[in-house]
C-alpha cells in the first residue's frame, strides 16, 4: 500500500454502511444516536440511487420513483424524521385509467392487485367472455398452491387469462417490471397468498382479504409525494446524517470484503477501512461480488436474483398546445397491459397527479411514460430521440395528443428493478441465514423484502438494529484501528438528488 498511513483510536465501534440509496442512508440513520461511529460508501458520483429528480424545460421534477406507500409508516416517519414532513404531498388526483382493447377505461375499484371479489368490478375492462370466466370459479375444484405460487398463473387458473392479462400483469408491471405469471405470490401480494392458503374461492378470499385490510387502514392518503420531488429524499437523510458526524463518501466504490480477528476490512480503490459493522446495501449482483471470499453460498445465492431494465421518459408540452386534449384532462395517467403489443408499459400525468408540479410550472405540463419489463427490454437499445418518438406515437393513439414537447428527458435505468420469482422469500432466507455467519455483518435493500420505499427503509433498519445490537455496548472502551491512505479523504460535492 502506498502512501503514509495514520493510526485513528475509536473508542466505540465502527460501521461502514456500503451502498449510498435510500436503504444504505436509511441504516445509516438509523445508526445515528447509537454510540457508533459510521461511515457510508458510494460508487457513484452522488446518493439515492433511484431517487432523483431533475430539470425539465427549467421545472424539477422526478426521474425516479415519485411516490411513496404511506400506509406503511417507515418512508414518510423518515422524511419527518429529516425536516421533510411540511412538504410530504399526496397526489391531487388518483383518477388512473387502463389503455385496453383500444380505449381507456377507468381503473376498476374493489380489487387487490387486480384480483377482483366481484366480478361486476371489472366491467368494462374485460370483454363479456371474461367477466362470465370469472363467475365460473365458485364452481371449480381448489386449487393447491403449496410453499408459493405464481400470481399470474394462479389467478388464471381460477378467473381466466384475460383478468390476469388485461388488469394484474399492468399492475403488478407497474410496481415490478416484471411477468405476472413469473412473480411470486407470497413475496409481491402476501395478502392474497394468505387467504388463498385457507382455501375456498378466491372471490370470497378477495373478500375477506379487504375487509382485514380495512380494519387495519391507517387514517389518510394510500400515497404521499415531496414538494420537490421524491428524490429531494436522500439528500435530506444525508445532511441529517452528515449532521450527526457520520461521513458519506462517495465516488468510493469498495472492491473487497476481508474478515479479520478484529472486525472487517474494506478495501477501496485509495484505502483501507477497519470495521466492526458492515451493512451491506447495494445491489445482488454487487453484494455477490463482495460476499464471494467470506460467504461462497450467500454469494452464489445473490448471483442468482434476476433484474429487469427501464427507461423514463420525461416530456413538457406547453399548456395551450393540449388544452384540448380531453384525455390528459383529470386522469392522474394510464397503465398499459402488455398483452396489447404496445411498447410504453404506463404514463403519469405529472401536472395532474402532483400540486407541486402544476405550481411550479403553471404553463406547462409535464408527463412521463415507462418503457421496458422483464423480457421484453429491446427497445432500451433505442436512441433517446427513438424512445421520444415511440412515447409519441403510442400517447397519440391513446389519448389523441398531437403536440409536440418543448422539452425531453429520457432517464434509463439499467438493472433497476430485482424481480420476485416464485421461491425468492426462501432464497431470501438462505442468504440471511448464510450471512448470519458472519458476525457483524447483515445486508438489506429491494433484493430482500420489497421494492418499494418503504419496504427498502424497513429492510435498513432491521440491518442497522441487529449490527447495533450485535456489536453496541460489546465494545465500548475497546481501541480500533483504522487505517488511512493519504492523500486525505475527499467527500463528495453536496449535489446529491434534490440538492
Amino acid at each position: 500500500m502506498q502512501g503514509s498511513h495514520q493510526r485513528v483510536n475509536t473508542r466505540t465501534g465502527h460501521v461502514v454502511v456500503i451502498g449510498g440509496g435510500i436503504a444504505g442512508l436509511a441504516a445509516a440513520h438509523r445508526l445515528l444516536g447509537t454510540g457508533l461511529r459510521v461511515t457510508l460508501l458510494e460508487a457513484t458520483d452522488r446518493v439515492g440511487g433511484k431517487l432523483m429528480t431533475g430539470e425539465i424545460a427549467g421545472t424539477r421534477v422526478d426521474l425516479g420513483a415519485e411516490s411513496m406507500l404511506a400506509r406503511r409508516p417507515e418512508a414518510v416517519a423518515l422524511a419527518r424524521a429529516v425536516g421533510l414532513g411540511d412538504r410530504l404531498q399526496p397526489p391531487a388526483t388518483a383518477t388512473a385509467s387502463v389503455w385496453t382493447r383500444n380505449a381507456l377505461r377507468p381503473m376498476p375499484k374493489g380489487h387487490l392487485m387486480g384480483v377482483p371479489g366481484d366480478p361486476a368490478a371489472l366491467s368494462g375492462v374485460l370483454s363479456p367472455a371474461g367477466l362470465a370466466r370469472i363467475a365460473e370459479e365458485r364452481d371449480l375444484t381448489p386449487t393447491a398452491v403449496g410453499d408459493d405460487v405464481a400470481v399470474g398463473a394462479y389467478v388464471a387458473d381460477r378467473l381466466g387469462r384475460e383478468v390476469v392479462d388485461r388488469l394484474v400483469e399492468p399492475l403488478l408491471g407497474g410496481v415490478y417490471a416484471g411477468d405476472a405469471y413469473r412473480i411470486s405470490m407470497r413475496a409481491a401480494v402476501p395478502q392474497l397468498f394468505e387467504v388463498v392458503k385457507e382455501g375456498g374461492s378466491l372471490l370470497d378470499g378477495v373478500r375477506r382479504a379487504q375487509e382485514r385490510a380495512a380494519a387495519r387502514q391507517r387514517p389518510g392518503p394510500v400515497f404521499q409525494g415531496i414538494d420537490g420531488g421524491v428524490g429531494s429524499l436522500p439528500g435530506a437523510v444525508a445532511d441529517a446524517v452528515r449532521a450527526a458526524g457520520a461521513q458519506i463518501l462517495t465516488r468510493t466504490p469498495v472492491l473487497g470484503l476481508t474478515r479479520t480477528a478484529e472486525g472487517w476490512d474494506v478495501r477501496t480503490d485509495t484505502r483501507v477501512l477497519t470495521a466492526d459493522g458492515i451493512v451491506l446495501a447495494t445491489p445482488a449482483w454487487s453484494a455477490s461480488t463482495l460476499l464471494a471470499a467470506e460467504s461462497p453460498a450467500a454469494s452464489a445465492e445473490l448471483a442468482g436474483v434476476e433484474y429487469a431494465s427501464m427507461a423514463l421518459v420525461t416530456m413538457a408540452f406547453r399548456r395551450s398546445d393540449i388544452a384540448a386534449t380531453q384525455a390528459l384532462q383529470g386522469r392522474s395517467g394510464f397503465l398499459v397491459p402488455p398483452v396489447d403489443g404496445r411498447t410504453i408499459k404506463a404514463s403519469t400525468f405529472s401536472s395532474n397527479k402532483w400540486r407541486w408540479v402544476a405550481d411550479s410550472a403553471p404553463g406547462l405540463f409535464v408527463l412521463r411514460t415507462s418503457v421496458g419489463r422483464y423480457g421484453d427490454e429491446d427497445h432500451l437499445h433505442r436512441e433517446d430521440a427513438e424512445l421520444v418518438d415511440v412515447s409519441l406515437r403510442d400517447l397519440a393513439d391513446a389519448t389523441g395528443l398531437a403536440a409536440a414537447p418543448v422539452d425531453t428527458e429520457v432517464t434509463r435505468w439499467i438493472g433497476g428493478l430485482p424481480q420476485y420469482p416464485v421461491g425468492h422469500l426462501t432464497r431470501v432466507a438462505r442468504i440471511r441465514e448464510e450471512v448470519a455467519r458472519l458476525p457483524g455483518l447483515r445486508v438489506c435493500g429491494a433484493v430482500y423484502d420489497g421494492v418499494g420505499i418503504p419496504a427498502c427503509v424497513a429492510s435498513a433498519h432491521r440491518a442497522a438494529d441487529e449490527i447495533a445490537r450485535d456489536i453496541g455496548g460489546v465494545l465500548a472502551g475497546k481501541i480500533t484501528e483504522e487505517i488511512i491512505d493519504s492523500p486525505p479523504l475527499v467527500e463528495g460535492a453536496r449535489g446529491e438528488a434534490g440538492q
